[in-house]
This record gives C-alpha cells, sequence and structure tokens, in this order.
C-alpha cells in the first residue's frame, strides 16, 4: 500500500469552531434568561450543541443536530413528574425524628443516585438519536433502567472496596454504552476491558492516596499550624504540601481522563471502520492551568468590584446622615425589594462567569482535543449504512437537565 492509499483510507476529525462563536452565545443566553426567568437555557442549550456539532467534521462532513429547544423544555416538564413524589416525601421527613431523617435522606440520596445513572442514559439516547452524519442518525438502543441499575450496583460495591474495583465498573458500563450504540442500521462494538482503565486508575489513585497521607502526616507530626483568631490553617510548609496536593490532583485527572479515553475509544469500531484516539496529558493539564489563572484573574476584577461598590454605599450611607459603619450597609441591602433584586442579579453574573470560563476553557477545550485526536480507519466502509427512523422519546433529556447530568 503506497502513502498516499493509506491516508485515503484513514479519515481525519477536524473542529472548526472558535471560541468568539461560543462566548456570543454564552452571552445571548445570560441576558435572555433572566427576563425568562430561566426558561431561556433550554434555547442557549441548544445553540451551543449546534454549534458544538456543526464545527465538528468527519471525513469532510459535519455532523447535525436536528433537536429543538422545545424538546427539552416539554422533557423537563414531564421529568417533574419523577420528583413530585421526591419533593412530597422530602416534606413528609422534614417533620419526622432525627432517627427516621437520617435514613430517610439516605434513602432518598439513593434514589437520586439510580434516577442520574437513568438520566445519563436517556440523555445519551436523545442527543444521539438526534444527531446525524451524512443524513444518517445514530441511535441509542439497550434498556436505561439495566443500566442504572448496572451503575447502582457497581456503585454499593464501590463502597466497601474503597474504590479499587472501578477499572471493572467503569469497563462495564463503557461496553454497555456503546454495544447498544448504533448509526443508522450498523451497531457499534468496543473491544477495551478493564486492563485499559486499571493502567490508568491505579497510578493516580495510589498517587493521590500517598499525598493526602504524606500532608496528614506531616501536619499531624509536626504540629505545622498557625491561628488566625478563631481559624487555623496549615503552616507554609503544610501550606505547600496541600498545594502539592492539589497540583497532584489536577495532573492525575488529567493523566487518567486522556489515557482512558485514548485507550477505550481506540478499541471503538463500527463494521470495518474503527476508531483511533490519541490526546496527550500536558494537553489537557495545560487547560487546566489555564483555567486557574483565569479564576483567579475572575476572583480579583469581582474582589475590585466588590470593593468599588462597597466603598460607594458607604458613601451614600454617610450623605444620607447614616453612619457609614457595616450595621449601616446591612440596613439598605435588607430594606426594600429593589435591593433585594440586585443581590439576586450579582449572584446570578457571579454564578455566570464562573459558569462561562468552564464552558469557554474546559468544556471546549476537551472537545477540540476529543476531535483532534480522532482518526477513522475505513471511513468507505461507511457508505453502505441504511438509515433508520428517530427516537421521539423526550423525558430522558429532561431527567438528566433536572438533575444536572449528561449535558453533552
Amino acid at each position: 500500500m503506497t502513502e498516499s492509499t493509506a491516508e485515503v483510507a484513514r479519515g481525519r476529525v477536524e473542529f472548526t469552531g472558535g471560541r468568539g462563536e461560543l462566548l456570543g452565545i454564552i452571552l445571548r443566553g445570560y441576558l435572555l434568561m433572566i427576563p425568562t426567568i430561566g426558561l431561556y437555557r433550554f434555547w442557549q442549550g441548544t445553540w451551543k450543541r449546534r454549534f458544538y456539532w456543526q464545527n465538528t467534521v468527519i471525513h469532510g462532513e459535519p455532523l447535525e443536530y436536528t433537536g429543538t429547544a422545545s424538546q427539552l423544555l416539554l422533557g423537563f416538564f414531564f421529568a417533574l413528574a419523577f420528583f413530585l413524589p421526591i419533593y412530597i416525601g422530602l416534606f413528609v421527613l422534614s417533620m419526622q425524628e432525627t432517627d427516621y431523617l437520617l435514613l430517610g435522606y439516605v434513602v432518598v440520596a439513593a434514589v437520586l443516585w439510580f434516577l442520574a445513572g437513568y438520566a445519563i442514559y436517556r440523555a445519551r439516547d436523545f442527543r444521539l438519536s438526534r444527531t446525524l452524519w451524512r443524513g444518517i442518525r445514530f441511535d441509542q438502543r439497550g434498556n436505561a433502567l439495566a443500566y442504572a441499575l448496572r451503575r447502582f450496583l457497581w456503585s454499593l460495591a464501590m463502597i466497601p472496596t474503597l474504590g479499587l474495583i472501578y477499572p471493572w465498573m467503569g469497563a462495564s458500563l463503557w461496553r454497555y454504552r456503546w454495544r447498544n450504540s448504533w448509526y443508522g442500521d450498523r451497531r457499534f462494538d468496543i473491544g477495551g476491558n478493564w486492563r485499559l482503565i486499571a493502567g490508568a486508575y491505579y497510578p493516580a489513585y495510589f498517587l493521590n492516596a500517598l499525598a493526602i497521607v504524606a500532608t496528614a502526616a506531616w501536619i499531624g507530626t509536626t504540629k505545622d499550624l498557625v491561628a488566625f483568631g478563631e481559624l487555623t490553617i496549615p503552616g507554609p510548609i503544610g501550606l505547600a504540601f496541600c498545594v502539592g496536593c492539589v497540583l497532584i490532583l489536577a495532573f492525575s485527572i488529567a493523566f487518567y481522563r486522556t489515557r482512558v479515553a485514548s485507550r477505550m475509544l481506540s478499541t471503538v469500531s463500527l463494521g470495518e471502520a474503527k476508531l483511533t484516539m490519541k490526546i496527550g496529558t500536558g494537553a489537557l493539564f495545560g487547560q487546566f492551568v489555564i483555567y486557574l489563572f483565569a479564576l483567579i484573574g475572575l476572583l480579583i476584577v469581582l474582589a475590585l468590584a466588590a470593593l468599588i461598590a462597597i466603598g460607594s454605599i458607604y458613601a451614600a450611607a454617610a450623605a444620607g446622615g447614616q453612619t457609614p459603619d457595616t450595621e449601616a450597609v446591612v440596613s439598605m441591602f435588607s430594606s426594600g425589594t429593589a435591593n433585594v433584586v440586585v443581590l439576586i442579579v450579582i449572584y446570578l453574573i457571579v454564578l455566570g462567569a464562573f459558569g462561562m470560563l468552564a464552558e469557554l476553557i474546559l468544556g471546549l477545550g476537551w472537545w477540540k482535543l476529543l476531535a483532534r485526536g480522532a482518526t477513522i480507519e475505513k471511513p468507505e466502509s461507511l457508505n453502505t449504512v441504511a438509515a433508520t427512523a428517530e427516537d421521539r422519546a423526550l423525558v430522558g433529556q429532561g431527567l438528566a437537565d433536572a438533575l444536572n447530568v449528561g449535558a453533552y
């Protein structure tokens, strides 16, 4: 086989979108969510998906997203029916004795965890069934309840094993998702097993455990603590240990996520077409570093804005004949509906700013790494795939929105 023939036999994946376009979608969504009492988030989510899908080009052809905001909104309303019994149960629990209250909260937490697994699977079904490539639709089959039960039972096994059983859990869930995924009339397959996950999981697990134990041992044996009034924090060396733990955690997350994605996705196939994925750990860790500096910059801007606002309030209090102290400032905020509205708007702006940074740096960054690290062997074998009908179920995505899982 010549070099030119080999190049033709492999399909490239590209991402052509930019942060500026995504920033415009996010800002427009935030501006319209306030007057619509948050309902515009379903339209914002739809526009974001179209941005990601249409800029993901596979072998020269972009993906297409056909989902609508009204489908997301209706799915969310359907999901409320799932939570009504839970809300009633929580209300009843709040009037019970402490022993029953704690037991009840454990049961509610277990139910929500089970529902989260169900929602993740149905949300994936919703997205795939509204994703087209070359005019042919993807689909997620299988049983969402079976997936949720599998995830729930594996999670229970994680508790006594302190998480050491996770590679088996991860491999089981990967296989169930992919072996029930379809492109037209052709089913995906995956050959990955627990060993591919264990090779990245256990080094990260034990490295973090060692770092935490070493930090606790140093602070505990040397009493490296500094008191600031009633607040006690680690001393200089102990603080350096804590910072080291955070850096190790960030690097190990990047290492685990890139290594598992590269290894497991490289075993995915669709008939004769096979996926190859290569993502560098340094690229994802670099995104974490950029995000950290962006957060620090945002916090500095927010702190300066708060200082200016507080200074203005003190000046207004003094001009109004009040003593410019903390009590006067609190009284200004506690009086009047307009001040409460201002506080709510400030809260939403701050929350939105943090969410926007995460989307622009981490969300988009990870999508780009996946797209640019992927290649497809024998993409021409997909020319014979036949189209199938659309799955019109809505409730799964609504549950995922309500539980804040499975966004993409």
